[in-house]
């Protein structure tokens, strides 16, 4: 099956510190791709590079075919984006702030009210769409921006935390929201928390230091430690290395 993400060799530096180093992955149509890490690991500034929102050091990313940074506007058409703290402009109710994206994405008239009606009703919206974006909780905000990712009905989605700030009836709409739309599209998951992974994702990349150290469905993963449990696999694989003591 062809690829709607293509990551190649993609590294960035800031600096002496190398914050992605050399990180290779696909991700076909139907894929959910839970990508998986501690903090510092390099999760976010892979997607922000995957987005088109920080240019790489080296390598390359794609987006149905397209160059993120020598096609940029063929790839964010393509594109749906929710990154970690989604910027918005707090002044703006959510209703306006939906019919500015829209506006920006092309949509006019009564296309435009539909591509709204459909994202609010997605993400439940609806009883805030008079608010100040300023004025809703951090769960809402994350809706919000969840429902600017969505509203052009892309094939790729790249979510960094799409679930923070969620109560556990929220994450779990948003985790039914995301398996029933995992068949049309790509769809890249940053995440620290395991059980999101297990619930949506049909494989799992581990990134530590800015590399991949794992690759395979959870399942497969949870199968690298005795216990069975994919934290344990998460804790065993990142852990950093001990220092050597010498025997006396």
């Amino acid at each position: 099956m062809d690829a709607l993400i293509e990551i190649e060799r993609l590294t960035r530096r800031f600096g002496d510190f190398t914050a992605v180093d050399n990180v290779s992955f696909r991700v076909a149509r139907g894929d959910v791709l839970g990508f998986l890490g501690p903090n510092g690991a390099g999760k976010s500034t892979t997607m922000r590079m995957l987005a088109g929102f920080m240019p790489p050091s080296a390598g390359r990313a794609r987006i149905c075919g397209h160059d993120v940074q020598s096609d940029p506007l063929a790839a964010r058409r393509l594109l749906g984006f929710l990154p970690e703290g989604a910027p918005t402009y707090p002044d703006m109710t959510v209703g306006a702030f939906l019919r500015f994206v829209a506006a920006i994405r092309g949509f006019r008239g009564a296309e435009r009210t539909e591509r709204i009606d459909h994202a609010v009703a997605l993400t439940s919206l609806g009883t805030v769409m008079l608010q100040p974006v300023e004025t809703l909780s951090k769960g809402f905000k994350r809706r919000v921006g969840l429902a600017q990712a969505l509203l052009h009905d892309p094939p790729v989605l790249v979510l960094d935390e799409p679930t923070d700030g969620l109560d556990p009836n929220q994450k779990h709409e948003v985790r039914t929201l995301i398996a029933r739309m995992a068949p049309d599209k790509a769809i890249v998951i940053s995440t620290h928390i395991l059980e999101e992974v297990d619930a949506v994702c049909s494989r799992a990349i581990i990134i530590a230091n800015g590399r991949v150290v794992a690759d395979a469905p959870p399942a497969k993963l949870a199968l690298l430690h005795p216990s069975g449990r994919l934290e344990d696999v998460f804790r065993q694989i990142t852990a950093p290395p001990q220092p050597v003591t010498q025997a006396a």
